[in-house]
């Protein structure tokens, strides 16, 4: 049996803002940006909320029917990136530092780092993060989520990217045909993040 995917909506935000939260409670760079289950607690909702807000601004946000599983796409560009400054000019790393915890530098760190690191020169759908509640991992849902967008991406002949967080992530994208873009990126005393792209397949 098939999975039941829909666009999400503006009603549909809390939903994903607490998918988000629980999905990534584990995730390695989420907990190296909040350290400490307390802190974590407190502030790591805010961050999903902020991509929740814009992804559903700019891009696309699939959910499951059953609201167990999303995941935020960014279609960007060939001549810019999916993040960074804003069309007045504004700094974007900055702005979410200081909407979400002025005081936490790496907000703006991973940002910044994940900005540079973004390939240009090409239009491409960036999968911004996947969530899967936890007691619901394992069952196919992100495969099945990712894969509703490469096969449109295959058909228009659009290549997609990602950074993986995580080295099961990782795996997961390997499978489906996503490969190691330049070396991963090294957090300051912290995880990795892998650059991962995929050409469309014909």
């Amino acid at each position: 049996m098939g999975v039941a995917i829909r666009a999400a909506g503006a009603s549909d935000r809390d939903l994903v803002v607490r998918l988000l939260d629980v999905a990534f409670q584990d995730d390695p760079v989420s907990r190296w940006i909040f350290p400490g289950d307390e802190y974590f607690r407190a502030a790591h909702h805010k961050l999903m909320a902020a991509f929740t807000d814009i992804v559903l601004a700019d891009g696309r946000v699939d959910l499951t029917e059953d609201g167990t599983a999303c995941a935020l796409w960014l279609p960007t560009p060939a001549e810019e990136h999916a993040e960074g400054e804003g069309e007045d000019g504004s700094d974007g790393p900055a702005q979410m530092r200081a909407s979400i915890d002025p005081a936490n530098e790496r907000i703006e760190l991973v940002a910044r780092l994940t900005e540079d690191i973004h390939p240009a020169g090409r239009a491409h759908e960036y999968l911004w993060m996947i969530g899967v509640s936890p007691d619901r991992q394992g069952e196919g849902l992100g495969t099945a989520l990712i894969g509703s967008v490469l096969d449109r991406c295959d058909r228009e002949g659009l290549p997609t990217y990602l950074e993986a967080s995580s080295a099961r992530s990782r795996g997961l994208y390997e499978r489906l045909g996503f490969t190691l873009l330049g070396r991963p990126l090294d957090l300051p005393d912290g995880p990795q993040m892998w650059p991962m792209w995929r050409e469309p397949r014909n």
